[in-house]
């Protein structure tokens, strides 16, 4: 056995211990730009929600504000409860 290593090239064993690290390398970067690209979609996926929410969002306010209009209030309370504005007259001042 020590002919065998004997009979190798002088640095043969680096060459080795070289084209190991070099395919390791190959494969870190191979997995590190597979990761990269499952976070970016993961990100997008996101942002997609996120537009979705804010738009939603943006729906419910417009609708408050529409449901809370002083318009739509007086007709409600002038329609359906007879409410009315009270004349100068009927208005009373109580001292406190």
């Amino acid at each position: 056995m020590s002919r065998r290593l004997s009979a190798m090239p002088r640095g043969s064993l680096l060459m080795l211990v070289l084209f190991v690290c070099v395919l390791l390398s190959a494969i870190a970067v191979a997995y590190s730009a597979h990761w990269n690209r499952q976070l970016l979609n993961e990100m997008y996926a996101q942002l997609s929600v996120r537009d979705k929410a804010q738009a939603e969002w943006g729906r419910l306010i417009l609708e408050q504000s529409t449901w809370t209009a002083h318009s739509r209030i007086e007709a409600l309370a002038t329609e359906q409860l007879k409410m009315h504005i009270p004349a100068a007259a009927d208005v009373q001042l109580v001292a406190p």
